[in-house]
């Protein structure tokens, strides 16, 4: 059930995002979620989009170098202590989360988080188990 994330290696350079972003537009994809995570020769540009597939074939095509990665996505209450609860659910299980990151979808009062951890499989069914809504590709695409 885990959903797509694509990746983009971003020299971090003027004018940079917004080829990647105007391929993504002309593309007719929404962003749905972002992370940037940088050095100052480079970054990693992190994106949860409706269509992983079309915008991984239109930023190519825009000379973007671009991977397709599984991630989780959950769903929890946007409230105080929802974030630690998934956290160390994972973390009882001995879970490590290489990275985060979340949206809030206002008008459905959920947060939705992005979890890359190295075992996709094991950590929905523990997160199942706990009482977690995990997030599919047809929640990215109908938020």
């Amino acid at each position: 059930m885990a959903i797509n994330q694509i990746s983009i290696f971003v020299e971090n350079k003027e004018g940079k995002l917004v080829t990647i972003t105007d391929s993504i537009a002309n593309a007719g994809i929404d962003i749905r979620a972002l992370s940037v995570a940088d050095t100052q020769d480079f970054g990693i540009f992190r994106l949860i989009v409706t269509d992983p597939e079309k915008a991984k074939t239109a930023l190519e095509s825009s000379g973007c170098f671009v991977s397709i990665t599984k991630v989780v996505g959950v769903s929890i209450p946007d409230e105080p202590g929802s974030l630690a609860k998934i956290v160390n659910i994972l973390a009882r299980y001995n879970i490590n989360i290489e990275y985060m990151y979340a949206f809030i979808a206002v008008s459905k009062k959920e947060a939705s988080v992005v979890l890359r951890v190295a075992d996709n499989e094991a950590a929905e069914k523990i997160l199942v188990e706990n009482g977690i809504k995990l997030l599919k590709e047809e929640d990215i695409v109908s938020m």
